[in-house]
Parts: C-alpha cells; structure tokens; sequence
C-alpha cells in the first residue's frame, strides 16, 4: 500500500508541474483563502526589475545632467610643470632665432654674387613666375581661412589639435612643411636673385622659411606640451605671412609693371637715365 501511494503521489506532483508550466495559474474563487505573502527577496528583484537600466548602484547615474558630487570619480592629469609651458615655447623661440644665425654664418653675404634681372627674361618665363606667386598667394588666403574655421568650430588653436590624432598630425605637418617649402622655394629664389644687391632683402626669403618650420614645429607643442605655444604659431604665422607678401609685392612689380622704378631696383640709375633722355628727346 506505501509503495501504490508513492507511485501516486508522484504521478501528481508531475501533472501539477505540467501545468505550471504549461500556462498561468486559474483566477482564485472567492472563497478560497488568501495567499501567502510574497518573500521579501522577490520584491527587491521586482523594484530592480523596475528600476533604469542606466543607473548606478551607488544611485548615480551616468547618462544625467547633473553635477558630478564625488570628487573620486572625476581624474585630471597633474598640471605641467614650469619649464615645460614657459620653457618649451621659450627653447623654440630660441631655435628660430639660432636656426637664422647659423644660416647667416654659414652662408655670409656676399655683395658680389651672380647679377640677374627677371625684366630680361623671356615674357613666358616671366609670366609663369608672375602667375606662379599669386597662385601661391591664393593658397595662403585659403590657408589662413582654414584657421579662422577651425578657430571658430573649437573655440582654440589647443581644442583643435587636442581632438586630432597622432596621424591626422603627422599627415597636416608633412603636407605644410611641404607646402611652404615648395612655395617659398619657387618665390624667394626669383626674389633673391632680384634683389641680391640689398643685405635686408638677403633675409626675407630664409626668414620666412625658418618662420614655417618652428610654426609647424609648435603645433606639436600645443598638443602634447602647453597652450602657450600658440603665442610662438601666431608670431611665425605672421613672419611668414608678412615675408611672402613683402616678395610677392616685389616680383609682380618688377614683372607685370616694368614702367615703375623702385629705390630697391637694381638698374634704378640706368633707367632712370634712359626715362630723362626719352622725355628729352620728346621735347
């Protein structure tokens, strides 16, 4: 008989699991007795069931917008010290002027050297230097509109070169050193072979090309070091500026308006000799 009640009482306990399982449980009558109270376990796991994805279990949560209160969760990098923001735009300063001086010792000036005159060259040769400066010339106009746009979207020069990666950096420092060497190349060898009779104007040409190296050489700075190699980008960017429009001036003049005789010419007497005996014999 035990053994017939266990087969039982088997048999039941698996039709009851069935029906669990095969679907909800019938509505309770009314008279029957209330249930029991569910665990306190189960009601913790409905409130976290209920509660957001997102937060925390601290209570805070990440995606608010609310001020962050502990100050554990917010890490800065220690700042800089002293000699790296004030000495590193110093040291590079420093390098622009010593990179003049070894060329001036290196190369002295010389008031004996090759004499050309760009007004005696062939119309083609002097057409395609004439087109050749104000092509370049537009290429710095578009230049300096690229950094009033990135100034404008990023607020900085720093916030600018803080959001570019290492490549981006690699690949904008080689494409300008390239740039700016290839345009004052073509500019300032014309110039200096123009004006070789003037000492000042001697420096205009290696001035403005050492001016484009310690500007991309501070971009550098300004991402990896301080901000205060910004200083040291704005006064290379305006040496350089300056330097390349004092020879773009210099050649069109001498190219496109032959009629216009300069103090700095060269062949200033003799033509102004030629101008009074031209008008003399007019009269």
């Amino acid at each position: 008989m035990r053994a017939a009640r266990g087969v039982v009482h088997g048999l039941l306990a698996l039709l009851l699991a069935a029906g669990l399982a095969s679907g909800p449980l019938p509505a309770a009558r009314a008279d029957d007795p209330p249930a029991p109270a569910a665990p306190a376990a189960a009601a913790t796991t409905a409130q976290s069931a209920d509660a957001p994805a997102d937060a925390q279990p601290d209570g805070f949560d990440f995606f608010s917008e609310q001020p962050v209160a502990a100050s554990e969760i917010v890490q800065l990098a220690p700042d800089r010290p002293a000699w790296q923001t004030i000495g590193g735009p110093v040291a590079l300063l420093a390098f622009f002027f010593a990179l003049n001086l070894t060329i001036w010792r290196l190369v002295p000036f010389s008031a004996h050297s090759i004499d050309i005159n760009l007004r005696n060259f062939p119309p083609a040769a002097k057409r395609g230097i004439a087109m050749a400066v104000v092509i370049f010339g537009i290429a710095f106009v578009f230049g300096a509109s690229e950094i009033s746009y990135q100034l404008n979207l990023h607020g900085s020069a720093s916030a600018y070169f803080e959001q570019m990666s290492l490549g981006k950096l690699i690949a904008f420092s080689h494409a300008h050193l390239f740039g700016f060497t290839t345009s004052f190349f073509i500019v300032g060898i014309p110039f200096s072979l123009q004006f070789n009779q003037l000492r000042v104007y001697q420096w205009v040409f290696p001035v403005g090309l050492a001016a484009s190296l310690t500007d991309v050489m501070s971009w550098w700075g300004i991402k990896y070091v301080s901000a205060n190699f910004e200083w040291i980008s704005l006064f290379c960017g305006l040496l350089f500026t300056v330097s390349y429009l004092w020879m773009l001036i210099g050649l069109l003049r001498v190219l496109l308006f032959p009629e216009v005789i300069w103090g700095s010419d060269k062949d200033r007497a003799e033509r102004l000799a030629r101008r009074q005996a031209q008008q003399q014999r007019r009269r």
